[in-house]
């Protein structure tokens, strides 16, 4: 599972639909309406969260309109709750460059059109439901050290 922490706008046409995929799956579990995925570490940010419900909400609602954007048919009344829309969930600055990266090494293969738009970005706008934090990679990444 992959809930990207970047802006939406990002990602490809695959990274789309599989973020509005995975995403539409944490809402399941933050839910409890599915057994699988409870334990999940990319869900802590939003199980930790104040308003976890309201915040898978407001993280698809932005992939869904970013899917507009792109006449994408992304189903909007499957998100469950979205009126409460604002920057509740800290990122940090390192884990928005990780995923940068994580991302390029994929379009590198997928989409080279894209990677080579986005290879050299500087400043990375993250997904409009987090705040930018100084800090390392988040403890809930699965990666090599």
């Amino acid at each position: 599972m992959r809930i990207w922490s970047l802006h939406p706008k990002y990602l490809d046409a695959k990274g789309l639909v599989a973020v509005w995929r995975e995403s539409l799956l944490a809402q399941k579990v933050l839910e409890g309406k599915t057994k699988g995925y409870k334990n999940h570490p990319q869900l802590n940010r939003f199980k930790t969260s104040n308003r976890p419900i309201e915040s898978i909400g407001c993280y698809l609602s932005h992939i869904y309109e970013e899917s507009s954007k792109r006449d994408y048919n992304f189903d909007k009344n499957k998100i469950q709750n979205f009126s409460l829309c604002e920057k509740f969930i800290s990122v940090t600055e390192r884990q928005m460059k990780f995923e940068l990266k994580h991302l390029l090494s994929k379009l590198a293969v997928r989409d080279n059109e894209l990677f080579q738009t986005l290879k050299n970005i500087r400043k990375i706008e993250p997904h409009p439901l987090f705040k930018v934090v100084d800090g390392d990679i988040e403890n809930w990444e699965i990666f090599e050290k």
